[in-house]
């Protein structure tokens, strides 16, 4: 793989700024963003007057903890438009999630605010390795969803060359980046693999591809998938984090110089990991859940927002700003057999050990009688595998499992193409308990 650590003057000063420049900008953003909400927001306004704070209340970064959270139900409540904190025509651009649990949450951009995510995408991507003039594959979905135009805008800040394929139709995904010669290529992880199935298909060496550079957010992904795309593309493998109720991608990326986790870009978002079940600020280094408050954002600031990520905050190494480690799963998204906690990365870490098996999978949970059961599909790599390696396959997970995570799966291994495919965020878990 290439060197393609960005040059130190490239960088935007802040990213490498003392943390005393960066906890000093932080105290004046927050107090201005604190009362933005407050004086714009009703539901800002009301929430801080039930619990007895005022944005004047913060003198020190640590006094954020005495304002209250927000969540997504409150972002539903207020649906379409209650929690712009500007004037409906003021806002250029309206996002919106997809709404499949419920009302979608409605998220609102100003000029400025599109303005600074170009920016922290800009920088996401810089940091990524990608530099000016390189060409960009977005495969990432366009619409409502902020992942295709997110990319988008950033990567046309910072100077490349863009082709917005959008997701789907993965045989002209593949045509597409050797014809034009994409040297990166943002997309999800488990779509990157479906992209990886058909260069293979194709009968393509995808070593020889001209990708440099994935840039892979949108759903949790485990060091394992990186190695394997890593090998297989020859190419540098970085995550991006970010949603659309803060900003959308581009709230945090690793650096492609360390890949130790994502830097924060502190000077637009500032973090908390708190314990789930309590709400109560761990420390730095502590696993808990991500929150984020807003320092910049104009149509729709967050205060407090529970993202219900699961992760640690860790120091700065490639940039001063803090990192977080990568996203291990969702507090509403564990699953919980038999007493057991799960997610499905750890399911998907087991899988990766297992020679024979392809790194599509899904997770069906059943109950059988009064018990809840856990089926994991997953794939054989070669086509018309004997029966009996699929089934010592398939043993094999079910033993690894067992002895790491803890619970007893049925495992069931399909033919090459038998799991289901998504064309954006993987489906990892269906499930299909009775309801009530």
């Amino acid at each position: 793989m290439k060197d393609l650590t960005p040059r130190k003057e490239d960088l935007d000063p802040i990213e490498i700024a003392s943390r005393d420049e960066i906890t000093a900008l932080q105290l004046n953003r927050l107090k201005w963003s604190l009362k933005h909400a407050y004086d714009n927001v009703e539901h800002y306004r009301k929430a801080f007057d039930e619990k007895g704070v005022h944005p004047y209340d913060l003198n020190d970064l640590s006094d954020l903890r005495k304002f209250p959270f927000t969540s997504k139900q409150d972002l539903r409540a207020n649906y379409p438009f209650g929690m712009f904190a500007v004037p409906r025509e003021k806002v250029i651009r309206i996002h919106a999630s997809s709404g499949t649990t419920g009302k979608p949450t409605v998220v609102g951009y100003t000029a400025n605010d599109i303005d600074v995510w170009a920016d922290c995408m800009a920088r996401s991507i810089r940091a990524s390795g990608t530099r000016p003039g390189d060409v960009v594959h977005v495969a990432y979905g366009y619409g409502l969803f902020t992942g295709g135009l997110g990319a988008h805008y950033g990567a046309e800040r910072l100077g490349c060359t863009v082709v917005p394929v959008s997701g789907g139709m993965t045989a002209r995904q593949v045509t597409l980046i050797e014809d034009f010669a994409a040297s990166t290529i943002m997309v999800t992880p488990s779509y990157m693999l479906s992209i990886l199935d058909e260069y293979r298909a194709q009968g393509l060496d995808p070593r020889k591809s001209p990708l440099d550079v994935g840039i892979f957010g949108a759903e949790p992904w485990t060091n394992a998938m990186r190695a394997e795309i890593e090998e297989a593309f020859d190419m540098h493998a970085v995550d991006i984090y970010g949603l659309s109720e803060v900003m959308g991608p581009g709230v945090a990326n690793e650096c492609v110089e360390s890949k130790d986790g994502l830097h924060i870009w502190e000077d637009h978002f500032y973090p908390e990991i708190i314990d789930p079940e309590t709400g109560e600020p761990v420390a730095d280094g502590e696993k808990g859940e991500l929150v984020f408050t807003s320092l910049t954002k104009e149509a729709f600031p967050v205060i407090r927002y529970r993202t219900r990520d699961l992760t640690r905050l860790l120091p700065g190494t490639a940039r001063s700003m803090r990192r977080m480690e990568k996203i291990t799963g969702r507090s509403d998204d564990m699953m919980i057999l038999r007493g057991v906690n799960i997610f499905p990365t750890q399911i998907e870490e087991q899988i990766l050990t297992v020679e024979g098996l392809a790194s599509h999978f899904q997770i069906e949970l059943l109950r059988k009688g009064r018990l809840d059961e856990m089926v994991v599909h997953v794939e054989a790599v070669a086509a018309r595998a004997a029966e009996a390696a699929r089934a010592a396959s398939a043993v094999q997970l079910g033993s690894r499992i067992k002895e790491i995570v803890g619970v007893t799966v049925r495992v069931i291994v399909a033919e090459p193409g038998g799991v289901a495919r998504s064309q954006g965020k993987a489906v990892r878990i269906v499930d299909n308990r009775p309801k009530g």
